[in-house]
């Protein structure tokens, strides 16, 4: 059987801010049938991340693009691979069978064709499917992995979050509260601010918007300093944090999203500062830390069932909602993890 396969893709390189204009909706006969002898699997895309680390994909040029399998460029015109939810339509590899949810690498697109690579049958357990793109998947792995297993928290230190009310950022504090860390989160909106400390249980949390030196409002909120900082922006907020760190201060730098579109922007941390306090700094990629992922998906379903971890999710519908879904991640929109809906189950 054969349909049209309806899918996003970029119409040239994007450098800078992306915007709608940027992406087009195409269109491609496409097979439901395995062909004999093929280890295909086809898939029905049922939910897809939208993550701003893609920006760099769509780049002409970007360290990332050969640094990592997961972040090589991305070809105008063609489809983009993205993480998610779907169900398998056909397949004719072994480990997989029809009507499979699964789980990895997918598209931004109605149908992929996939030979089994990043992904995985999913169990849902009982939890909405689109927990296991965000709190469930690699946006929470980040967030868990970030936090233990790189800064290693211990009950009552103080630990500061950028970008608090984001994917990964509501999931850091939260992880850090209920271990019985001091959180404060950043966020660029002051009902962000809100329900960072009526919903989730930050300590403090403030609009970074509204203040004119980064420096100052960390020594309002942290005035003996910062034990761990969970870096998603980069640039000042980076030089801020560093500044404001304790002795053997420890930071997590999982994104730089103030840097993705504009190159005139740096961090530009006090390396004596880092040195003198032995600050220890490091960046990472989910990728690195999947033998955790048991660990993690134990604790966190844990601390949803038990009330502990409120899931924030932004779920747009739509295939023609993922350019707005990912332009709007660059100015601020999302609420939590930002996914689209492409199809129903």
């Amino acid at each position: 059987m054969e349909v049209t396969n309806n899918f996003v893709a970029i119409k040239a390189k994007i450098e800078g801010a992306p915007q709608e204009s940027d992406f087009e909706l195409k269109s491609e006969p496409f097979s439901l049938s395995v062909k004999p002898g093929s280890k295909d699997i086809i898939i029905k895309n049922l939910y897809v991340s939208i993550d701003p680390y893609q920006i760099n994909r769509m780049k002409s040029y970007s360290f990332s693009q050969k640094a990592s399998e997961f972040a090589t460029g991305i070809v105008p015109g063609e489809m983009i691979d993205a993480y998610g939810v779907g169900k398998v339509v056909a397949s004719g590899h072994p480990d997989f069978e029809k009507d499979d949810y699964v789980v990895g690498l997918i598209s931004w697109g109605e149908y992929c064709i996939s030979q089994g690579l990043i992904l995985n049958k999913l169990n849902p357990l009982g939890l909405p499917l689109s927990y296991h793109v965000g709190v469930l998947g690699l946006s929470g792995l980040t967030a868990y992995a970030g936090l233990f297993e790189i800064c290693k928290p211990k009950k009552g230190e103080k630990v500061f979050v950028s970008a608090a009310s984001g994917s990964v950022g509501n999931l850091v504090g939260q992880y850090a509260k209920n271990l019985g860390c001091y959180v404060v989160g950043c966020a660029g909106s002051q009902k962000k601010v809100t329900m960072l400390k009526e919903k989730l249980g930050f300590d403090e949390a403030f609009n970074y918007k509204e203040e004119t030196d980064l420096h100052l409002a960390l020594q309002r909120y942290f005035p003996d300093g910062i034990d761990i900082y969970f870096d998603n922006v980069g640039a000042k907020m980076l030089e801020a944090a560093v500044a404001n760190m304790k002795l053997h201060g420890r930071v997590s730098v999982c994104g730089v999203i103030s840097e993705y579109t504009d190159s005139g922007k740096r961090a530009a941390p006090d390396m004596l500062s880092v040195i003198y306090k032995r600050i220890a700094i490091k960046g990472f990629l989910s990728g690195d830390y999947l033998n955790l992922f048991p660990e993690f998906l134990s604790t966190t379903i844990d601390q949803i069932r038990s009330g502990k971890m409120h899931v924030l999710e932004d779920v747009s519908i739509g295939l023609e909602n993922v350019p707005p879904a990912f332009v709007g991640l660059f100015h601020g929109d999302n609420v939590g993890k930002k996914i689209v809906q492409l199809s129903n189950d």
